[in-house]
């Protein structure tokens, strides 16, 4: 099967220095991607690859089976792009934003009108068809960029922090927004800060660090390789923590210690191996 992303031996140079380095990485088609990093990590660099924002100092780019130098506007009509910042122009309405869009990829009516319904509808978003972008809630904003990404029936949608700044109840229906788009058969690719959202959404996580990617795998391969079991020491004001292959691995060590204070057993999680892997935290 032809991924639907590809890079190899990827190269991004700014001033004789190397923001993204050697980067190879294959994503399947029907895939939730994950892509973690720590800040000056890379990632957003990579993105603005992937969506022919900018062009890699070297190495080979394909998108939905487009080269993103030499065919980026076939990369553009195969991919739908939700960024960070609100995009959306709030001075017009929903419906307009979503008319202009449409009007951008050149849909035709009634084709236009009855896609913008349809994804309106998708996010819940038809009843405020009318009403000014400005006037939305942090999360509808999210909600209609959401819909205007999906206009153009993009193979490959790209999510950079889909819910920053969203309350909890907001993050979770974004949440079965994504996975609804994925169950139709999307491929996406996210980067968050949230954890817990990755591991919730993501079949497969790449970690990055220093430009080039450090860890790939499932959730469970990573604990697989790393451990999935944690002994936590309290050493003053911080932890210190052990990994061992398996929580009753843990458990023993932890009990043959003379001295339980400050000790504490628990199953590792994806922000543990991260933090293990890059020395930080996303945060």
């Amino acid at each position: 099967m032809t991924p639907a992303v590809c890079l190899q031996n990827v190269h991004k140079v700014y001033n004789n220095s190397a923001v993204v380095d050697d980067l190879s990485l294959s994503i399947e088609p029907g895939e939730i991607f994950g892509l973690l990093g720590p800040n000056g990590a890379g990632k957003s660099t990579t993105i603005r690859m992937l969506t022919t924002l900018t062009q890699p100092t070297q190495g080979d780019i394909v998108v939905a089976g487009y080269d993103v130098v030499r065919q980026p506007i076939g990369v553009k009509r195969a991919i739908g792009v939700v960024l960070q910042q609100t995009s959306v122009d709030i001075d017009l309405t929903v419906w307009e934003n979503m008319e202009f869009h449409g009007r951008m990829h050149h849909i035709p009516n009634p084709r236009r009108q009855q896609e913008i319904s349809r994804w309106l509808d998708y996010v819940e978003l038809v009843d405020r068809r009318e009403d000014l972008v400005k006037t939305l809630s942090g999360g509808m904003k999210r909600r209609l960029q959401i819909a205007r990404a999906l206009l153009h029936q993009p193979e490959i949608l790209f999510l950079d922090e889909p819910t920053v700044g969203l309350d909890p109840q907001t993050r979770r229906r974004m949440w079965e927004i994504i996975k609804g788009l994925n169950k139709q058969g999307m491929t996406l690719l996210i980067t968050t800060h949230y954890m817990e959202e990755v591991e919730y959404l993501c079949d497969r996580i790449g970690i990055m660090d220093g430009g080039k990617l450090i860890e790939i795998g499932t959730l469970e391969e990573l604990r697989d390789r790393h451990g999935r079991g944690l002994v936590m020491k309290q050493m003053d004001d911080r932890w210190d923590y052990t990994f061992f292959p398996t929580l009753e691995e843990a458990e023993t060590h932890m009990l043959k210690q003379p001295d339980h204070t400050g000790l504490m057993v628990r199953p590792s999680n994806l922000e543990d191996i991260f933090v293990e892997l890059t020395g930080r935290s996303l945060d």
